[in-house]
């Protein structure tokens, strides 16, 4: 009897800056090979302003990953492991929006938009569209039936209407070449299968339910009545859209014969239906029912599922929306997060760098070799510098307070307009005590997200944490476990968005006939579990309340 071939899954993780790769064998769950390729125009700062709160990317960045990312990891195996490869899934950062023409193609990549922003990805973290977030809010509380009501109650400028409404009105050009538009996770699987065009795409039910308000109780996307009344140039694009939604386990179809060339891969691949990076990583971190799983990056998403006859009719307020099937098949997906977690460490970072940086350029005592050393080695251990000092200092010793705003709030509670701030700074204050205050606003931030899901009585058993600041931060990771008051386990893969999407591809080739079945037998594990210490869970109770009072604070003068 011959032994059964093993098979392999390739996932694809686009992230904010960078594309990953995983193949993945789909019997053992070992991670046989990976690529990773940076968005070079992204890293160049092309197409965006920063202080505009303006973040576009580039299709081209998005399609040379696509390529290399796959090519580079298949480098690295034999020719038997690429011809066992049966299925490729895709996940993207969201939402992630582009306008298109009728066969599909992002309008940058057409002629007259080359270089135009409009015409490009707008990042999930642009917040352009603060205007047209604020209509659709205004609208949908006078409405008879509330569209905002399974995103949490409140419409975030990052999200896709918000994006697609301010595009079409800013830019002209824009409006009358648009046939559509399409999110990224969209985007890519039909690619991938030559199924580009509008109408032929599978679109996401991850990515329609928690962003464009999409529901089977509203018959689909928002209705035409409302949409007209938000804006009449919005008429007709309901059509122009889409009714049906698919969940990550479903097939768009086979690998195309242009894509099986340029990969060198068979065109008997099956390329799943694409979804958002937290909801596939928490898939890649083996999120189960009533197991919170937090993506700690740049930013935070906090995952959960609950079997759908168990959740009934509760509806969490001031979350990013829950969705039957956006993360697992036949469960409600529910998602919140921070808007900037990572990013408040890397912003300091730089704040930090800036006076070496300007002014090693100017020096004449050094070399430029060694000026790019000295530069390079600061900025290799600052960070390590820093969080070494802050963890000797004691909990409520420097009564510094910060709020972890930096980027707006995401949830509970969308307001993209607040601002970070900090509180109790002296003259003795220094960088160090600056830093914890910001790990410790981030913490907070995670916590009232957590009390939010309690609130509305969706229950907690378990907290994973996966991403790069789980792996790499034992100090955040204890003090959020201690803030939360409850045991984290970490992730031991150090790609769980790129492994959920394998997983996911193994589900859509059929190699598995479930995602819970793919999650046991591919899953890594976890690593090392972090549990709160008594002593620092009663101190920072107190600390919480004083940054709930805090936040009150500065958000009614803000509003004043």
């Amino acid at each position: 009897m011959n032994k059964k071939e093993t098979m392999y899954t390739i996932g694809l993780d686009y992230g904010s800056d960078s594309v990953r790769s995983l193949i993945v064998n789909v019997e053992t769950g070992e991670e046989v090979a990976g690529a990773v390729f940076e968005y070079p125009r992204w890293k160049k700062g092309m197409y965006c302003d920063a202080n505009k709160n303006q973040f576009r990317q580039h299709p081209k960045d998005y399609l040379e990953g696509l390529e290399l990312a796959i090519t580079e990891a298949l480098k690295q195996v034999s020719a038997e492991v690429a011809n066992q490869v049966v299925g490729i899934s895709v996940d993207t950062t969201g939402s992630t929006p582009v306008a298109v023409d009728e066969k599909g193609v992002p309008l940058a990549l057409t002629h007259g938009f080359e270089d135009n922003p409009n015409a490009m990805f707008i990042l999930w973290k642009d917040h352009t569209a603060l205007q047209e977030a604020n209509e659709i809010n205004e609208l949908a509380r006078k409405w008879e039936v509330d569209f905002t009501r399974y995103e949490g109650g409140i419409y975030s400028p990052e999200w896709f209407w918000a994006k697609l409404l301010h595009v079409l009105r800013e830019d002209p050009a824009v409006f009358r070449a648009a046939n559509s538009w399409v999110e990224h996770c969209d985007w890519i699987p039909g690619l991938l299968t030559g199924r580009t065009r509008p109408r032929q795409l599978k679109r996401s039910r991850c990515a329609a339910g928690h962003k464009a308000m999409w529901h089977e109780a509203f018959n689909g996307l928002p209705s035409e009545e409302f949409l007209m009344a938000l804006d009449p140039m919005l008429g007709g694009w309901r059509e122009r859209l889409y009714s049906e939604t698919y969940s990550s386990d479903v097939a768009v179809g086979k690998l195309s014969d242009e894509w099986a060339e340029k990969l060198g891969l068979s065109t008997d691949v099956l390329v799943g239906v694409g979804a958002f990076d937290a909801h596939i990583g928490a898939v890649g971190g083996e999120v189960a029912p009533y197991r919170l799983s937090k993506v700690m990056g740049t930013s935070t998403c906090d995952m959960l599922v609950v079997p759908m006859e168990e959740a009934g009719e509760k509806v969490v307020e001031g979350i990013c929306g829950q969705v039957d099937g956006s993360i697992i098949p036949g469960m409600l997906g529910l998602e919140a997060g921070q808007a900037a977690f990572g990013d408040i460490y890397a912003w300091f970072k730089r704040l930090l760098m800036w006076p070496a940086e300007r002014i090693l350029a100017k020096t004449n005592i050094v070399n430029e070799e060694q000026r790019e050393l000295l530069i390079q080695e600061m900025a290799d251990q600052l960070m390590k510098e820093l969080a070494e000092e802050a963890d000797k200092i004691g909990i409520e010793e420097s009564g510094v307070l910060a709020l972890d705003w930096m980027n707006g709030r995401r949830t509970p509670d969308a307001n993209p307009t607040v601002k970070g701030a900090m509180a109790g700074l002296s003259l003795g204050t220094d960088a160090p005590r600056i830093f914890r205050a910001f790990v410790e606003a981030t913490a907070f931030g995670s916590k009232a997200i957590m009390n939010r899901f309690l609130e509305a009585e969706m229950r907690i058993d378990e907290v994973v944490a996966l991403g790069g600041v789980a792996k790499k931060s034992p100090l955040v990771m204890q003090i959020v476990c201690d803030v939360l008051n409850r045991p984290i386990k970490v992730a031991r893969s150090e790609q769980t968005c790129a492994l959920g999407a394998a997983m996911m591809a193994a589900v859509v080739a059929g190699e598995y006939s479930s995602v819970a079945e793919a999650q046991e037998k591919m899953g890594s594990g976890f690593e090392h579990t972090y549990h709160p210490i008594p002593e620092h869970v009663e101190k920072y109770e107190r600390i919480y309340k004083s940054y709930q009072t805090f936040g009150q604070l500065v958000e009614s003068g803000l509003s004043n």
